[in-house]
């Protein structure tokens, strides 16, 4: 299945013809772009790429395979779109759980098939809505979650045997998990019927985010005792989405994106074995969690790529014997990084070309952003329009009637191959290191980042990459754009909220199932998992359980790398 290194020859002979005479000739009239075309990560991009490009070594069945067959490169599922179309989420939650509330049933009406909440900063971070830190951003950029009163307004009238539910939470995830399976429990769905996600990636949060609590040793404890618990108790939930999302949004290049991200799920592999977990026992249900940007064909070779290499590791470093412990399930998200305020429209545009990389990448679940985002909180008719690009893409484009369209394009392979290549030789680097943690506690990869995202910053301000409206294009017309303003009286009803939770609670409740909880964080490795679901049973709040963590574990303070 190689190709003939006589016609390979023959072609090489045939393309420097080609340049030397056709290319010449054309070129002495119409001179190309005086720019070089480079991937994102530095390396120059042929004029045209041939089976001569792959090399005489080029395997179909090594590299690619089959759909839903070692390595996955082509999908991880046999028939994927053929079968059914990925999930379509929509990233939302804003303000009092009433809200939220509303707007998902909304975008339920209007064809979503999955939810996707969105918390508010000091539900990320472990802070009650009463608490001063929280103050001036209740409910500001997610809903505000205090106690499982809130969860269960949340979802209130969503039946939670039917619905796939991903949680954008990290630090917290142990609570919102929680009170996701008590209110599911009070609708009669067992845990082991839920099916959905909870991000719970820490490691990115010291690298790209910021929104850890605990230093990373406890913190990594209590990602593996999520992990772990889910195993056990709630087989169809992904107890984690391994997020490369916010490492690209941070500034890194695609071949970072894969490169870190992978690395990141190695550590929790290593993390959950290294406390007596069975690697088929929990790697099928890891999930993964990635950025969509513009460059369109690189983003898509990104995903292959992506897919590809985590099999390997699974297979070969892992040694899974569980064909879907080395599948890498992802959901997508386009790129908010990209997103202008400056003539907000063209991010539709934008939204599309993303999405569709996306699809023709082989995602399993999509969001898509409104184009209103670099302004504000998107209104109703922007998420519903965001919604709508996928829909148009799914019914109407025709790319999802066969798998992977694009497999055995010169080019696509190539760029694949390359990606690869790049990751693993930065994967191998951090290993050598001693892991990821040992990689992030030295600053690599936040240095690594950091570059990569100036590079980015100082072409666009030399005008070597043009974004259209911002550094070219420019118009001067003022900004007609609907923006949505979150009710700043948000806070005072959670106080409210909070005072009668309080005194109406059994408290000696709480405290007892509180001081069962320190006692368990105290030992090395025992699961919190069932105190911290009693816990929010008796009604604690979540600065509650979040404080007899910090009392027991401490908070991080980043240290200064320069």
């Amino acid at each position: 299945m190689t190709f003939d290194k006589e016609k390979l020859a023959k072609i090489r002979e045939e393309e420097k013809r080609w340049d030397e005479t056709t290319v010449k000739k054309f070129i002495e009239k119409r001179p190309e772009r005086k720019e070089k075309f480079m991937t994102d990560d530095g390396f120059e991009i042929k004029r045209v790429y041939t089976p001569a490009d792959l090399g005489e070594d080029w395997d179909y069945l090594e590299k690619l395979g089959f759909p839903g067959e070692y390595p996955f490169t082509r999908g991880v599922y046999a028939t994927m779109y053929r079968g059914r179309f990925w999930t379509m989420r929509q990233y939302a939650g804003f303000g009092t759980a009433e809200e939220s509330n509303r707007r998902y049933k909304y975008l339920l009406e209007q064809g979503q098939t999955g939810l996707s909440v969105a918390f508010d900063l000091p539900t990320q971070i472990g802070y009650d809505s009463d608490h001063p830190m929280s103050e001036g951003e209740v409910g500001k950029v997610g809903v505000a979650i205090d106690s499982l009163w809130d969860m269960r307004v949340l979802f209130d009238g969503i039946p939670l045997d039917k619905v796939s539910t991903s949680m954008t939470i990290n630090s917290t995830a142990a609570n919102l998990l929680a009170m996701y399976i008590l209110v599911a429990e009070e609708q009669g769905v067992a845990q082991n019927q839920l099916r959905g996600t909870v991000q719970n990636d820490i490691l990115k949060e010291y690298i790209a985010r910021g929104t850890y609590i605990f230093p990373p040793q406890p913190s990594m404890r209590l990602t593996t005792d999520i992990i772990m618990y889910c195993a056990e108790n709630v087989p169809k939930w992904n107890p984690i989405s391994i997020s490369g999302y916010h490492i690209r949004e941070a500034g890194a290049n695609a071949v970072q994106e894969v490169a870190f991200t992978l690395a990141d799920g190695i550590e929790y592999v290593k993390a959950v074995i290294d406390r007596g977990m069975d690697v088929d026992k929990f790697a099928g249900r890891l999930s993964f969690f990635f950025n969509a940007h513009n460059n369109f064909l690189e983003e898509i070779a990104k995903f292959r790529a992506a897919r590809r290499l985590w099999a390997y590791i699974m297979k070969e470093w892992f040694n899974a014997k569980n064909p879907r412990s080395m599948l890498l399930r992802f959901h997508t998200q386009t790129a908010g990084s990209t997103l202008t305020a400056q003539q907000p429209e063209n991010n539709i545009v934008r939204v599309a070309i993303q999405a569709l990389a996306a699809v023709l990448g082989g995602t399993q679940s999509l969001h898509t952003n409104s184009y209103d985002e670099a302004l504000s909180l998107p209104t109703e008719k922007s998420v519903r329009i965001a919604l709508r690009t996928q829909q148009i893409i799914a019914y109407e484009s025709g790319v999802v009637d066969t798998i992977d369209p694009l497999g055995g394009s010169y080019y696509i392979e190539w760029l694949t191959d390359h990606i690869y290549e790049e990751a693993l030789k930065y994967i191998e680097k951090i290993q050598k290191m001693g892991g990821m943690m040992r990689a992030i506690e030295r600053g690599y990869i936040q240095k690594e980042i950091a570059e990569s995202a100036y590079k980015y910053q100082k072409e666009v301000e030399e005008k070597k990459r043009i974004i259209v409206g911002v550094n070219e294009f420019i118009v001067d017309e003022p900004l007609d754009v609907e923006i949505l303003k979150v009710d700043p009286s948000i806070r005072e009803k959670q106080i409210e909220r909070l005072k009668k939770l309080r005194s109406e609670r059994d408290n000696k409740k709480v405290e007892e199932a509180l001081d069962r909880l320190r006692k368990a964080a105290e030992t090395e490795d025992e699961n919190l998992m069932p105190y911290i679901i009693e816990a929010h049973r008796h009604l604690a709040t979540l600065g509650e359980v979040t404080d007899v963590l910090r009392e027991v574990w401490g908070e991080y303070r980043a240290p200064l790398i320069f």
